[in-house]
């Protein structure tokens, strides 16, 4: 019995590190634009003094507070693209996410998948992966904390994210 409590605890905690571990292979490839920001850094971000007249701002503060880890690559190699869809489609079956969204748009692939929390709009991460069409770039997003779908707009907003407009339909579709 203490061999099988110890296997799923180490089970559990394997899982709740892949997700920083999946897509780090992309990071400091040639080709590749990578955007890591962690739990250190959004702490940071959210001790910014405001004066508290602008709501957007205080939104966006609240939603960094609940942040871990965000992770963005993004390549024009096609060799790297197709490594990232099948790390992206690998990792989505995995880690038990479910789609939220798929949008087909001359010929730009637009998957958003997420992983439940407490309520239909919290989530716990938040994946999307935009195929790159005809000379566009192929992005690869993975958002990682506790925050609701719906403040997701005022994040790609302030931090200017690729892929932004297509999250912003996302958290309006969860509503």
């Amino acid at each position: 019995m203490k061999n099988f409590i110890i296997t799923l605890v180490f089970a559990f905690v394997t899982q709740a590190f892949y997700a920083q571990g999946a897509f780090d292979k992309f990071d400091g490839q040639d080709d590749v634009t990578s955007v890591i920001v962690n739990k250190k850094m959004f702490d940071l971000m959210s001790k910014v003094k405001t004066d508290g007249s602008d709501k957007e701002t205080q939104q966006y503060i609240n939603l960094i507070k609940k942040l871990d880890y965000l992770k963005v690559f993004t390549t024009k190699n096609p060799k790297i693209e197709a490594d990232m869809k099948a790390s992206a489609d690998k990792y989505v079956k995995s880690a038990g996410l479910e789609e939220l969204m798929r949008v087909n748009d001359g010929g730009r692939n637009v998957r958003i998948s997420v992983k439940s929390g407490a309520t239909d709009s919290q989530v716990k991460e938040l994946l999307m992966f935009i195929d790159g069409a005809k000379g566009d770039e192929t992005v690869l997003l993975s958002l990682t904390g506790n925050f609701d779908i719906n403040e997701i707009s005022v994040l790609t907003d302030k931090m200017q994210l690729p892929g932004g407009s297509d999250l912003k339909k996302a958290s309006k579709g969860k509503k």
